[in-house]
C-alpha cells in the first residue's frame, strides 16, 4: 500500500505543460453544456454567451459566463507570457552566438592581417643575396638527374715525357713522333 505522502491531490503538484496551450483543444463544461475549442475560441464563445445573457437581463448567467471566459483568458495570457519569455531567451542566445561569431571573424581578420602576405610575382622587394642550398642548410637529397655530368677526356693524347731524360724530354717529343728518333 502506498503512503499518502506520495499521492498529494494538491494543485501545486500538477505539472503544467504550457508549451502548446495556445493551439490545444479544450472541452469546457459550462452552465449551457460543453464548449469545445482552443482557448481563444472558448473565450469568444463565452463572450457571446455573456452578451446574450445581458440582453435577456440575466445578470447571474452573464456573470457565470464571464467567469468561465476569464479562466481561459488567464490560461491564454500565462501561456503567451511563457512563450514570449522563451522567444526572448532564444533571441538573446542567438544574439550571443552572433556576437561570438563576429568576434571570431574579427580575430581571424586580425590574424590574417598580421601574417606576412605572399608577394605577387614580379612585385615587391627582391632579396639582395641569393642563398645556395648549401648555405641554407638544405636537407634536399641530390639525385642523379641533378648531378652535373663529368667532362669526358679527349681521345687524342700527347705522348708523356720520358722519365730518364733530364735535359728535357719535351724536346724529343717536339722533334719526332717516335721515341727512337729522340735517341
Amino acid at each position: 500500500m502506498r503512503s499518502s505522502k506520495n499521492r498529494s491531490r494538491s494543485k501545486n503538484n500538477r505539472n503544467r505543460s504550457v508549451g502548446n496551450i495556445v493551439n490545444r483543444v479544450f472541452d469546457s463544461s459550462g452552465p449551457e453544456g460543453k464548449v469545445r475549442g482552443t482557448p481563444q475560441q472558448i473565450i469568444d464563445k463565452y463572450g457571446q454567451l455573456t452578451r446574450d445573457a445581458q440582453l435577456s437581463n440575466d445578470r447571474v448567467a452573464a456573470e457565470n459566463f464571464q467567469q468561465h471566459a476569464e479562466h481561459y483568458i488567464r490560461m491564454l495570457a500565462e501561456a503567451q507570457k511563457e512563450m514570449e519569455a522563451r522567444r526572448e531567451q532564444q533571441e538573446q542566445q542567438q544574439r550571443e552566438r552572433n556576437q561570438q561569431q563576429q568576434q571570431r571573424r574579427e580575430e581571424q581578420a586580425r590574424d590574417e592581417n598580421d601574417a606576412p602576405q605572399p608577394a605577387a610575382e614580379g612585385a615587391g622587394e627582391q632579396p639582395d643575396i641569393i642563398e645556395t642550398p648549401e648555405e641554407r642548410g638544405s636537407a634536399l637529397v641530390e639525385t642523379p638527374e641533378g648531378k652535373a655530368k663529368p667532362k669526358s677526356q679527349s681521345r687524342s693524347k700527347k705522348p708523356a715525357p720520358e722519365h730518364g731524360d733530364a735535359s728535357g724530354g719535351g724536346e724529343a717529343a717536339d722533334k719526332g713522333s717516335s721515341p727512337a728518333a729522340a735517341e
